[in-house]
């Protein structure tokens, strides 16, 4: 990190924001006080809703925007960033957005909080200042969201909002109680009590469980083959097919079998072996909201033919192919990390922007 000699021209905070709370707002209005501009970035800004990511990055952007006075909300600005699942790429996408923002080169300070290693990527942005702000509160966002959700399985919502007065200001509690109205929100809660129900059932393991899946890309005359996913997490998102290890499998022998289950694509050994292109691991340690899952992602491509019929089953409630010129335009429609992984093997994102600052 970078001293600096002189004020800054630009404060830049980092969050997902998912719920926006006091320690939140303690570092933005630091951000405020450091600098004439502040740019608030946004994590996480294209995904689906999921009970870990409920709020669009335009839902956050309002729920800051109106805990601030109005002199204040006058010297924002908002840069929505994806989850790239890769640090160096992910920082160079903060820095261009940043950089698209203010003409020149303006002297920049990154306001935050090196907390554990959620927080670490503060360090990767040489030439930026750090301001370390230290804690501002013990409060986290997942309590906050598992309270607001939890509501939902005997109508306690009001009580869950007032147990969150002095954790949250009061416009993100006002922000909440409307929201709720909406209806992501009786799907999301759904959504994370079964996901609560499944943790519940690893809860005795005396270390946290690591799970392995496979996943396969396969593409066919610049279409690929995606499914809809027939149950929670993720019920009703396209995602690539794909499934748990078996005990007595090879990754590669799940691969073709979770195909061949959730789509009816069966092909002969021969011309699987022919269309395989690469394999490769997603171990994220945040892409999936089950918790740690690395996943083994086999491509493979069938060529200019005609794409073979297809039946859904197993996990899937459908099972189609999309065109891949499309895919770009879809990300908010796919669970987990599905969208980064098709991205990775198609460069649906190569020439994209991030998305329009607010």
């Amino acid at each position: 990190m970078t001293r600096m000699n002189k004020a800054p021209d630009v404060a830049v905070y980092i969050g997902r924001f998912q719920i926006f709370h006091n320690a939140q707002l303690a570092l933005l209005r630091r951000a405020l006080a450091a600098a004439p501009e502040c740019v608030v970035v946004l994590g996480s800004a294209f995904q689906a809703r999921t009970p870990r990511n409920p709020f669009t990055w335009e839902e956050r952007a309002e729920m800051i925007r109106i805990a601030l006075p109005e002199a204040d909300r006058q010297r924002l600005k908002f840069l929505p960033v994806r989850d790239h699942y890769n640090p160096a790429q992910w920082g160079a996408a903060v820095k261009k957005g940043v950089a698209r923002l203010h003409s020149g080169q303006p002297s920049v300070v990154l306001v935050g909080h090196l907390k554990d290693a959620t927080s670490s990527y503060l360090r990767d942005f040489p030439g930026w200042a750090l301001d370390d702000a230290g804690r501002r509160g013990d409060i986290h966002a997942s309590a906050l969201r598992d309270a607001y959700f939890g509501a939902a399985r005997d109508g306690s919502l009001e009580a869950a909002l007032a147990a969150l007065v002095g954790q949250a200001p009061a416009s993100t509690l006002q922000f909440l109680r409307a929201w709720a109205s909406l209806p992501p929100y009786a799907v999301l809660a759904q959504e994370w009590e079964n996901l609560r129900r499944e943790k519940a059932l690893w809860s005795g393991s005396p270390y946290p469980p690591v799970f392995v899946t496979v996943d396969a890309v396969v593409q066919c005359a610049r279409q690929v083959l995606l499914i809809r996913r027939g149950r929670s997490p993720g019920k009703g998102l396209f995602a690539v097919p794909g499934g748990f290890i078996e005990p007595r499998e090879t990754v590669w022998q799940s691969a073709l079998r979770e195909l061949a289950e959730e789509t009816g694509l069966r092909l002969l050994d021969s011309d699987v072996e022919a269309a395989f292109k690469a394999v490769r691991v997603f171990d994220h340690p945040d892409r999936s909201q089950r918790g740690r899952v690395i996943t083994h992602a086999h491509w493979f491509d069938l060529g200019p033919r005609r794409p073979p019929e297809l039946t859904a089953g197993d996990d899937a409630s459908e099972a189609r192919w999309l065109p891949i010129d499309q895919l770009a335009g879809m990300e908010d429609q796919f669970h987990d990390d599905h969208f980064h992984i098709l991205d990775f093997f198609f460069g649906l994102t190569a020439d994209a922007a991030e998305g329009s600052a607010a």
